[in-house]
């Protein structure tokens, strides 16, 4: 029998044809046979010419999307299980982890549908009815392919009440703790399925974290440590070789104990449950400062760093950034004031003024919709002038935007504008996006959210 048709519009643009796979309401001319919501349709151009097969549902603005560049008459359990094979291929080729997304929508070509892996749980959203009415398929295809100690479902989000459905969450197969152990670059992670943001973690940030091991070793010098031959056994008759066994000596001659004598003071903002914290002590920062509003994300942070046996070198403080970030610039101010003649310096600093080597500012999305860019550009550039002035002389700003509707070059124009006003020369070191378990369809700008960037921080 075949699927319905759907012509497209004469005046259209030829988003379809570049690879884009929505089909907006107002793209649309006519249906041709009967298709009920979430069903195929064929979507042909305005002479009848077959462009692509997808789901469609007459109640979203995003009318269609696109499943298959070949006519397909269902979505089954061969089409489901195909699709999770090439997903599971692709993750055993670029990413070394088990833990990571196994499913990610459009760029995956299964449109509404994002599977995580946690420690042998997947973590699904079902995010439009067109996945929702084949659910039974796709949950007998993910346990075959991915044979999962259980399936919770994450579909609390907006989106899916603009598709016609209600928010759902709960166990869909096998066991499923509400807290479980995950494995990201060595470290150990405590991810909260139940109670957690999204799906309960963002891998989105796996390889950016692991970017910033460079950043956390060579500081040592700054102190006035340098490797000497071992001072004890200048008076002894040392074994053949001790003698040319370099210790950190520090200006004062003494040996220095601590290991990480060398490593990097680290402030990570908007820390959720310390992620960035983990990897700046894993690759040998000196001491870490952890800050979230949270106090719920602080505390799983903490226990983080505990499973890790980092808990020595981390402090964490329940702040919001912006104030944080403002007073500590503030006390800065002050200290610099003081060091004018005619200050009254009997007075108590009411700021800390602290600074840190490597700054780290991973916010939330500031802007979700178009009309909220202006007050995002606000706020970035708020918090990357406060984090700036608060980067020791030829340390690191280390920065990340994961706002869609936050263009990259709009983002990195906003981080120009802040280093003007602070008075700061930026030199980009690197700049990356999302991880290989996050793939990006070319031609469809929604895929590049994520915005990710370490800059050195000199002084004018």
């Amino acid at each position: 029998m075949g699927n319905a048709k759907l012509f497209l519009l004469k005046s259209r643009k030829k988003r379809l044809e570049q690879g884009h796979p929505w089909v907006y309401a107002s793209e649309i001319d006519r249906l041709e046979g009967l298709a009920a919501a979430g069903d195929l349709v064929d979507v042909v151009n305005h002479q009848g010419r077959y462009l692509a097969t997808g789901y469609w549902n007459p109640k979203s603005q995003i009318t269609v999307r696109i499943v298959s560049y070949s006519p397909i008459e269902s979505m089954d359990g061969a089409f489901f299980r195909s699709r999770f094979e090439q997903c599971k291929e692709h993750r055993a080729r670029f990413v070394n982890d088990a833990d990571c997304r196994l499913v990610y929508g459009e760029a995956d070509f299964l449109p509404g549908l994002v599977v995580d892996r946690f420690g042998g749980m997947l973590v699904i959203q079902v995010l439009t009815l067109g996945m929702d009415v084949r659910r039974e398929a796709l949950m007998n295809e993910l346990v075959a392919v991915f044979q999962p100690k259980g399936i919770y479902e994450r579909s609390d989000v907006g989106v899916r009440l603009l598709e016609g459905l209600e928010e759902r969450t709960g166990v869909l197969y096998g066991e499923c703790p509400a807290i479980v152990e995950i494995e990201e670059n060595g470290l150990k992670v405590e991810v909260d399925i139940v109670e957690g943001q999204k799906t309960g973690y963002f891998f989105d940030q796996r390889e950016n974290r692991a970017s910033i091991a460079p950043l956390m070793k060579g500081w040592g010098g700054r102190s006035g440590i340098r490797l000497q031959p071992d001072p004890s056994l200048q008076d002894e008759n040392p074994a053949p070789g001790a003698e040319e066994r370099l210790v950190p000596v520090n200006a004062n001659g003494k040996v220095v104990t601590f290991p990480y004598w060398d490593g990097a003071t680290v402030l990570e903002c908007f820390a959720h449950t310390g992620s960035f914290t983990l990897h700046a002590c894993k690759y040998g920062a000196k001491k870490v400062t952890c800050l979230d509003i949270s106090e719920h994300a602080i505390d799983t942070a903490r226990r983080n760093a505990e499973r890790n046996g980092f808990t020595d070198r981390v402090e964490f403080v329940v702040a919001d950034a912006f104030d944080y970030l403002r007073s500590q610039v503030k006390g800065l101010d002050e200290r610099k004031q003081r060091s004018s003649a005619g200050v009254d310096t009997s007075k108590p600093l009411e700021n800390a003024g602290r600074t840190w080597d490597v700054v780290i500012l991973d916010p939330p999305a500031f802007a979700k919709t178009k009309s909220a860019v202006p007050g995002a550009v606000r706020g970035y550039k708020d918090i990357n002038l406060q984090g700036m002035k608060l980067v020791n002389e030829g340390g690191y700003l280390v920065t990340a935007s994961c706002s869609y509707h936050m263009k990259p070059e709009l983002f990195l124009e906003t981080i120009q504008d802040a280093a003007s006003d602070a008075g700061k020369l930026l030199r980009l070191i690197e700049w990356r996006a999302a991880g290989k378990d996050h793939p990006q369809l070319l031609g469809v700008s929604e895929g590049h959210y994520l915005k990710f960037a370490v800059f050195e921080v000199r002084s004018k």
